[in-house]
């Protein structure tokens, strides 16, 4: 903890240098930087779970509070108007005294409906940043979320601090406690509830707390690609299962996933072995002035490389690739951006005014085309997958007669495979944050 609090006064300054830089640009005075608002239930006096603008994490971790505002200008020391009320029904947040509050200006605010006069009197050169559009214009903004402050944000998101890094570091700490016991859990054959419980107990997590819906799947729920029902009930014999769960510190996401096999062996416990090694190896081909894009190709023939292999489909990988067969078994991207949020901002950007980096054609649909770059942080998550619709679709094709149907329904029970590494793009080396801590 203290040597992440070490970090922070280089990533306020950090962040206060890209401030300055897109205010002069943009000829504004200063950004209003909005948490957000608690969205209360239809028909209720219950919220739904609060979740923070990541604009405004960016800044400190106070992740869940509404009403709090910042007021930045990329010189002066920020300014924080911090919400904290009177109130006996519920927990009032403590007055800041944590490693970050020395770098702010902090002002209390009691009442939601009394922030205007804690912000600037003439809003014509500050620009609102935020999801309350309604409230921005009540208080006199004109500029709100304007497309030229917001891509530069974006695309400089994408290069992290060393405050960052050690924040996602420790996110993946908690996170493998979490892949650890839900891997006990599931080879003690507990239900999909279960498992998740022990994952939510591990790494000392709410539901709520989690950056995304954990995805727990057991057999055939294995090739939903965002599972997250929690079969309360043990199916009557464990086969495979598939994690893909996160964990959050300080705003930071993980963002990992394991596939198991319960007998630990036959032909999709060698699958599991063999795309792992594809999955090792396309994590080590991340490389500076490389596009993403191309990776993601990359990866398409390598799990073409497995289908040809275990003998799924009967064409070399050259042919599996260019009669796009491999899109049926392998239907997502290799990975994204990871940060403040799980598919961090700026993945399509080519430069700052966020001109639209281009998808490799025919792969239209992926989260992250940018050129790599030292201090971007990725996730790399090949899979393979045996999905009925798909399946079904690829069967009314010609291409069906190059496929070994009974091979592929020997499988189908088994549900796929995904495992997915958050790794740091550094200049003269990778650090695998997820491998480092021995997970395997």
């Amino acid at each position: 903890m203290d040597k992440i609090a070490g970090f922070y006064a280089e990533h306020i300054a950090t962040l206060q240098q890209r401030t300055r830089v897109i205010l002069e640009r943009q000829g504004l005075d200063g950004l209003v930087i909005h948490s957000g608002q608690a969205k209360r239930q239809f028909l209720d006096d219950m919220y739904y779970p609060f979740k923070v603008n990541p604009h405004f994490k960016a800044w400190l971790p106070v992740l869940d509070n509404p009403h709090c505002w910042l007021v930045v200008n990329g010189n002066d020391k920020p300014k924080l108007v911090f919400y904290r009320p009177v109130d006996f029904w519920h927990k009032v947040p403590d007055e800041p005294n944590d490693f970050w509050a020395d770098y702010f200006d902090i002002q209390l605010l009691v009442q939601p409906d009394q922030v205007e006069k804690f912000l600037p009197y003439d809003k014509a050169s500050f620009a609102y940043i935020g999801e309350y559009l309604e409230v921005a214009q009540a208080l006199g903004f004109t500029h709100m979320n304007p497309e030229a402050v917001l891509n530069y944000l974006h695309y400089h998101r994408a290069y992290k601090t060393h405050y960052e890094q050690a924040c996602l570091r420790e996110a993946n700490r908690l996170a493998v406690l979490g892949h650890q016991a839900a891997r006990d859990a599931f080879y003690q054959r507990g239900s999909e509830f279960a498992i998740q419980q022990a994952y939510l107990n591990a790494t000392a997590h709410a539901e709520n707390d989690t950056p995304y819906g954990n995805i727990v799947a057991l057999n055939e729920n294995c090739a939903i690609l965002h599972y997250t029902h929690f079969e309360r009930q043990a199916p009557k014999q464990h086969l495979s299962f598939l994690i893909d769960a996160g964990a959050n510190y300080n705003g930071y996401a993980a963002d990992i996933t394991r596939t198991y096999d319960f007998a630990k062996q036959g032909e999709f416990a060698e699958l599991v072995s063999a795309l792992n090694a594809h999955q090792i190896a396309l994590g080590k081909a991340l490389a500076p002035g490389k596009l993403y894009g191309e990776l993601h190709m990359e990866c398409h023939f390598r799990m073409a490389q497995l289908l040809a292999e275990f003998k799924l489909v009967n064409l070399s990988a050259e042919d599996i690739v260019a009669k796009k067969i491999s899109s049926t078994f392998f239907p997502h991207g290799l990975g994204h951006h990871l940060g403040l949020q799980v598919h961090d901002m700026g993945g399509f950007m080519a430069d700052e005014q966020g001109t639209h980096q281009a998808p490799p054609e025919g792969h239209p649909f992926l989260r992250c085309t940018r050129r790599i770059e030292p201090n971007q942080v990725f996730t790399i998550e090949p899979g393979l997958y045996f999905i009925d619709s798909l399946l079904a679709d690829l069967k009314q094709t010609d291409n069906s007669k190059y496929i070994n149907w009974s091979k592929v329904d020997a499988l189908r029970p088994y549900g796929g495979i995904r495992i997915e590494d958050n790794i740091i793009v550094h200049a003269d080396h990778l650090e695998n944050m997820t491998r480092d801590l021995h997970l395997d």
